[in-house]
């Protein structure tokens, strides 16, 4: 069950890339469409700590919980920010790339740690995945998108982000509830993307008619997507986590083919397959691995 509320987290998360796309495409500034995404989740988060309050529920908000939180919610925005710089100054397809080396820092830091130890399989897995992604992006192709140094840098940095916070949720989760860690995560990531904002774009949101839009597309890519990923982060490793969620980069490659009619190459396919086969190798692989271990410790 953690396992996959991990994946239909971040199987939200591709279907909210490509409701931003849309969004992107009438108009809307990429730092507004994240900026109301992360305000929508905050508001859910927020009713949810208010009725549990109301309910009697007491001391939601130790310093501990606050401070992995507010990490968190750095780490979102930082993803968030560092991913558009790298399409600004490079392209969508490096930008992709180089934000989806997460399971590998991820990985890394697990084994650093020790909380991890490095195994064959798990390398194939890492190997696999960003063969996937290189296919669905095309960065291999011959018209080479612009590596420019602060492309690279910026996706970089957006991987390193998003590794942020998933260790940061992870360690959030020891110390509270679920909606107390996600209202501090949002509010630390409105306060991160405040000074980036065209406030006038900002204010013409609610009367728009595109505020529909943006009630869903904070309610999948916020509200129920990051609960269902911090619920199911407290029941798995951080490195299952982070090759899980490249569920998000095929699902939004789907939805572009299925709702915007965008053509689907071979090797994007292939990419597609590719991916979907790693997580689900390696998913499989850990859960016999918990049963052989429960197993073990009953005889």
């Amino acid at each position: 069950m953690p396992v996959l509320l991990v994946a239909f987290g971040a199987f939200q998360w591709g279907l909210s890339g490509g409701l931003a796309s849309i969004l992107m495409d009438a108009g809307w500034s990429p730092q507004v469409v994240t900026f109301w995404r992360v305000v929508v989740g905050l508001l859910c988060m927020g009713a949810w700590v208010l009725w549990r309050v109301a309910s009697g529920v007491r001391r939601e908000f130790g310093w501990r919980l606050v401070a992995w939180s507010s990490l968190a919610g750095f780490g979102v925005a930082g993803n968030l920010v560092y991913y558009f710089l790298s399409i600004s100054a490079g392209s969508v397809a490096v930008a992709i790339t180089l934000m989806y080396t997460a399971p590998v820092m991820v990985y890394l830091v697990s084994f650093l740690l020790r909380t991890e130890r490095p195994t064959i399989g798990s390398g194939l897995v890492i190997l696999a995945t960003m063969v996937g992604i290189v296919l669905m992006t095309g960065v291999y192709t011959g018209s080479s998108p612009r590596l420019t140094a602060f492309a690279v840098t910026s996706g970089l940095l957006s991987a390193a982000s998003y590794a942020l916070f998933i260790f940061a949720f992870k360690s959030a989760g020891q110390h509270g509830s679920t909606p107390a860690a996600l209202s501090v995560a949002f509010t630390a990531s409105v306060i991160a993307l405040a000074p980036l904002l065209d406030w006038a774009e900002v204010a013409r949101v609610p009367a728009s008619p595109d505020a529909w839009l943006f009630l869903l597309f904070g309610l999948m890519g916020a509200g129920l997507s990051f609960f269902c990923y911090f619920t199911g982060l407290r029941g798995v490793l951080p490195s299952t986590a982070a090759v899980t969620a490249m569920v998000e980069p095929a699902t939004a490659t789907l939805f572009g083919v299925l709702l915007l009619g965008q053509l689907l190459r071979p090797t994007e396919a292939m990419g597609v397959a590719v991916i979907l086969i790693a997580v689900t190798w390696l998913n499989v692989q850990r859960q016999l691995a918990q049963r052989r271990r429960r197993l073990e410790q009953e005889a």
